[in-house]
């Protein structure tokens, strides 16, 4: 059987697009998880399992997300060419890469009981991920600024 290289990047197409919903599904819910557990900070056994919730959703599913997005996403703008409008998106990328890490360091000051945010907080910066993807829809959608860098 020979492989199409159309073919092979459409399935890496499915599996960049799979994992970037799992992805964003998981930098949209954690903040919510902290928001319960500030809100139920006096209920240790509930806080406990948030805690186990918290740290499961980033290490199992947003963790292997974010790998699996960038190896994805630049093994389809390599193939595709890097236009212009893909160098800004990858840049938007980058931001939403460093909302994860700070979210990590949240998930840790949960997880040591040392949490300073209120999650007034958590609910304003909740909606980052939400004004970053939808640059990103923008920017794949309508494939501004055509060109190659």
């Amino acid at each position: 059987m020979e492989v199409n290289i159309t073919n092979t990047y459409n399935w890496i197409k499915v599996v960049h697009i799979w994992f970037m919903v799992a992805w964003m599904a998981s930098l949209a819910y954690l903040p919510r998880l902290f928001i319960y557990h500030i809100d139920n900070i006096d209920k240790p056994e509930i806080t406990n399992t948030f805690k186990i919730m918290e740290r499961r959703l980033y290490n199992l599913i947003a963790n292997p997300s974010l790998v699996l997005v960038w190896i994805t996403g630049l093994y389809l703008a390599y193939v595709l060419g890097f236009y212009i409008w893909i160098i800004i998106k990858i840049f938007f990328v980058f931001l939403i890469t460093l909302w994860h890490i700070r979210l990590g360091f949240h998930l840790k000051d949960f997880k040591n009981n040392s949490n300073r945010k209120s999650s007034k907080y958590f609910r304003i910066m909740n909606e980052f991920p939400f004004i970053i993807m939808l640059i990103i829809l923008f920017l794949v959608i309508f494939k501004p600024f055509i060109g190659v860098w």
